[in-house]
């Protein structure tokens, strides 16, 4: 076994030997995978946007590589430990796109003081001067975005008035970089019908676009304007607002994702990448089969996983516990085999990727690497 690569590293290169993982296991898709890079990176350039994907969707230092190959002018993270991960991995433009607790402001410092290219949002006065003094005591310069709430109602300062306010601050410090603006519509990533959600992102990107307009009049505009995801990027790019991107979940296209309509003729720009594959383990049922991925393997906030391959035509996946699932059977004639392998779409990548420690990285039916999580787990 190479180290560290966990069970399965000795199948790498051998023939049909996705079929042969031990499970539950964490498939990725090699190929719809630089598919869905490519496509990405095609349409933020076609349009004029920059793009810095998501990592707290992947988690892992070898795609972010990937997608800068593709064009990305860095990589958001979503925790201090996501950006230590990436910066380690000499990773360019790293945003942390939450704001953080104060108490870790030292710790970003040190990032910048090591040579790491890297941002942070704030949200307040307190977190913007943990950040100022800390980097002040590394001797590094942070560049710091201020953090818009356009109605998530989780972080961001509410009023132009705060915007500016934190822009001053950050610009007037001898150690502090006024890097832009973020505004982050999360609540509206989800709204599958297309023309729901276009008509919904109308008055929070009104919002953005008038506290953008109130720094530039506060002699504060901003560089850029951050923001955007999977599923608003197409939108955004109407509006004009948002100079930058920063979808992630295009990558893997989990079952939250593959119901959001992309264009008016339901036509699906990115393709599933990221499966979770489990094995049958007791066929002592008439009506289902019982597998070995259960809660433990899907993350369970969103619907559940939606089988792709191995299961008879219209059956469906349900929890069974911890450790177990069932392949419901849609007809009473339907049978699966002790042992058989069946694998299913992630219900929602983020957290599901955080589950595992590693990618089973495959094309066709040959494993032909194995990837790190590399930057799961917390703080």
């Amino acid at each position: 076994m190479s180290e560290g690569l966990g069970a399965n590293a000795g199948l790498i290169g051998q023939a049909e030997s996705r079929a042969a993982l031990l499970t539950p296991a964490l498939v990725l898709d090699l190929d719809a995978l630089e598919a869905n890079i490519a496509a990405m990176a095609a349409w933020a350039d076609g349009h004029g946007l920059r793009l810095r994907p998501h990592g707290k969707s992947h988690k892992s230092p070898e795609i972010a590589r990937r997608q800068a190959a593709a064009g990305a002018v860095g990589i958001c993270c979503a925790s201090l430990r996501e950006a230590q991960v990436m910066a380690a991995a000499r990773l360019p433009g790293i945003l942390i796109t939450t704001p953080l607790a104060p108490a870790k402001a030292p710790l970003v410092a040190a990032l910048g003081r090591e040579g790491a290219d890297i941002a942070c949002v704030v949200d307040h006065p307190d977190l913007a001067e943990a950040y100022l003094a800390a980097a002040e005591g590394a001797g590094t310069t942070l560049k710091l975005f201020v953090d818009l709430d356009p109605g998530v109602g989780r972080t961001g300062v509410l009023t132009a008035e705060a915007a500016i306010d934190l822009a001053g601050r950050i610009a007037a410090h001898p150690y502090g970089e006024y890097a832009g603006l973020q505004g982050y519509m999360g609540n509206l990533q989800h709204v599958d019908d297309l023309a729901e959600r276009a008509e919904k992102l109308i008055q929070p990107t009104a919002g953005l676009r008038a506290v953008v307009a109130a720094l530039g009049k506060a002699n504060l505009p901003p560089a850029i304007v951050t923001g955007g995801g999977t599923g608003t990027h197409r939108l955004d790019a109407g509006h004009g607002t948002l100079g930058e991107l920063q979808a992630g979940s295009y990558l893997f296209m989990d079952v939250q994702y593959l119901s959001v309509e992309q264009s008016a003729d339901g036509g699906q720009p990115y393709r599933p990448a990221l499966f979770v594959q489990a094995s049958v383990v007791n066929v002592n049922h008439p009506r289902y089969a019982v597998t070995d991925a259960g809660l433990k393997s899907f993350a369970t906030d969103g619907p559940a996983p939606l089988l792709a391959a191995g299961a008879p035509a219209g059956a469906s996946y349900r929890y069974m516990g911890d450790e177990h699932g069932a392949v419901v059977f849609a007809d009473p004639g339907d049978a699966l085999e002790l042992g058989a392998k069946v694998e299913c779409v992630v219900p929602h990548c983020d957290p599901n990727v955080n589950l595992f420690d590693h990618y089973h990285v495959v094309q066709g039916d040959r494993l032909v690497d194995i990837w790190p999580v590399a930057a799961r787990g917390n703080p």
